[in-house]
């Protein structure tokens, strides 16, 4: 009888091990946690980040190329900036003659090289090659010799690279 009780009892507890008795909600944060990242993460649209303002109206395009994740250089009629940080104060449209050394702008290269520097650093962490690609968010009514002297600045840091971040316009 007691063989009998025993070997009840036994597989009994053999058939509980696999039941869950309570959850472990300090895990299950975690997990939530870890999806909700993931999932704002993947929500984004649009690796480009573009402030909002007055000043500047980047041109239409019809064209369906995805944006990447690259170092952004916004040219409006007012200022230069490199991501959102103001680099250059422009007059009347142009970059002061004290800023240029030929065509090369000397704020506009230190922050460069400061930014290829930390691309670089990520490549080499991830394991990924280095891109060399620069976008530039422009206003529609900057003039070209603007852009060229901004391009060749990038291309002496080796950004040589360049996408033009343009409004998608409806195509109907």
């Amino acid at each position: 009888m007691f063989r009998k009780a025993l070997a009840r009892k036994r597989r009994r507890d053999r058939e509980a091990a696999g039941d869950i008795k309570e959850l472990n909600i300090t895990a299950m944060m975690d997990i939530m946690t870890i999806i909700l990242v993931f999932l704002l993460k993947s929500y984004s649209s649009s690796s480009v980040a573009m402030m909002s303002s007055q000043d500047i109206t980047p041109p239409a395009s019809t064209t369906t190329t995805a944006p990447r994740d690259t170092v952004a250089v916004t040219v409006t009629p007012r200022s230069i900036l490199v991501g959102d940080r103001k680099i250059i104060d422009l007059q009347n449209g142009q970059i002061p003659a004290k800023l240029l050394a030929g065509r090369l702008v000397a704020p506009l290269d230190v922050v460069l090289k400061r930014e290829v520097k930390k691309m670089h650093q990520i490549s080499d962490a991830t394991h990924k090659e280095f891109s060399g690609e620069l976008s530039v968010i422009g206003d529609k009514k900057v003039p070209y010799d603007l852009l060229l002297t901004i391009l060749y600045t990038a291309g002496q840091n080796e950004l040589r690279k360049y996408r033009f971040v343009v409004l998608q316009k409806n195509s109907e």
